[in-house]
């Protein structure tokens, strides 16, 4: 076979998917971008036209793209998109086995999200900002919002005038699956958002709008205007990296698992629906402790990876 052949292949592939299958655009170009990012790979292990590849020679892809620091979910993606174009071969009489049947991706490992520890909060929320300028009050309260009650950035956003109940400090949001919680706030938050709405009527078109937060148009708040702005607050007050408003999500709900270790009522603040969800932070929450074991303990002098005869134990 060409060195051609391999391609013009795919192309045929494509093709059918896109007029027999009817697929759409922009899953045909998922499609090429596996199976081209395959044959690179491939080609460079010494195939040289896809029947003749073997199951060893996907497994060493497997391999090679792992190394490359191709994450388990995107290779799992690609030897999908591998079986597909061999089934497709078998029934074109092209080859005679697939030889990505059976052949699964490592799994990856989960991913913990980024926190602020209590100190950084601290900086965050109690440097003074750029004075009492309006957008610098509404921006402290929804950062003060978002920490206080553990809220998605979807869900401060959705956010009313009248959604806040300042007698009892608590607050009700529709959140994933419309499902309603009722969520207390913290006197911090609650002193921010009273100190917005005084000032909120400034922007023009407010009485036209029951929204909580409002863009400097009057309209509702964005995602992107909120995330560029807290990234600025983190700036200004001297916070190294990219602040984004999940990451107060995640710093409540680790500051409130270490300080209580109540996983069911952590689960029911953050309204998630499954506790496995929720766990990812006892995770974190055994990082914390580990540091403070190692920096406390007087016999905590552990070396990085222990010594030889430990690791065989």
């Amino acid at each position: 076979m060409t060195a051609a052949q391999p391609t013009h292949l795919i192309d045929r592939f494509l093709a059918h998917l896109e007029r027999e299958r009817r697929l759409s655009a922009n899953t045909v170009s998922n499609y090429r971008r596996d199976l081209a990012r395959a044959l690179g790979v491939l080609q460079d292990g010494g195939m040289t036209d896809w029947p003749g590849a073997s199951a060893h020679d996907v497994r060493l892809l497997v391999s090679r793209l792992h190394r490359q620091g191709l994450g388990g979910k995107s290779i799992q993606r690609l030897l999908s998109a591998l079986r597909t174009f061999y089934n497709w071969q078998i029934r074109e009489g092209l080859c005679q086995q697939n030889p990505a049947d059976g052949i699964s991706a490592p799994r990856s490992g989960r991913r913990l999200p980024k926190t602020l520890d209590a100190d950084q909060v601290g900086q965050l929320l109690d440097t003074p900002g750029a004075g009492d300028d309006l957008l610098s009050l509404r921006d402290q309260a929804l950062m003060e919002l978002i920490y206080s009650s553990g809220l998605r950035l979807s869900e401060v956003l959705s956010l009313d005038v009248d959604t806040i109940d300042f007698a009892d400090q608590t607050l009700v949001v529709t959140g994933k699956g419309s499902k309603t919680r009722h969520l207390p706030v913290g006197t911090p938050a609650i002193q921010a958002v009273k100190a917005w709405l005084e000032r909120r009527h400034e922007i023009t078109g407010a009485s036209g709008s029951t929204a909580l937060f409002l863009s400097q148009r009057g309209t509702r708040l964005s995602p992107r205007s909120v995330q560029d702005r807290l990234a600025r607050a983190a700036r200004q007050r001297g916070l190294d990296g990219r602040l984004h408003p999940h990451m107060l999500r995640h710093s409540f709900a680790t500051h409130m698992l270490e300080s209580s270790g109540d996983l069911r009522a952590v689960q029911e603040l953050l309204g998630h629906a499954n506790l496995s969800t929720t766990q990812v932070y006892t995770h974190l929450d055994f990082q914390h402790l580990a540091k403070v074991y190692d920096a406390a303990h007087p016999r905590a002098q552990r070396q990085p990876g222990g010594d030889d005869s430990e690791k065989n134990d």
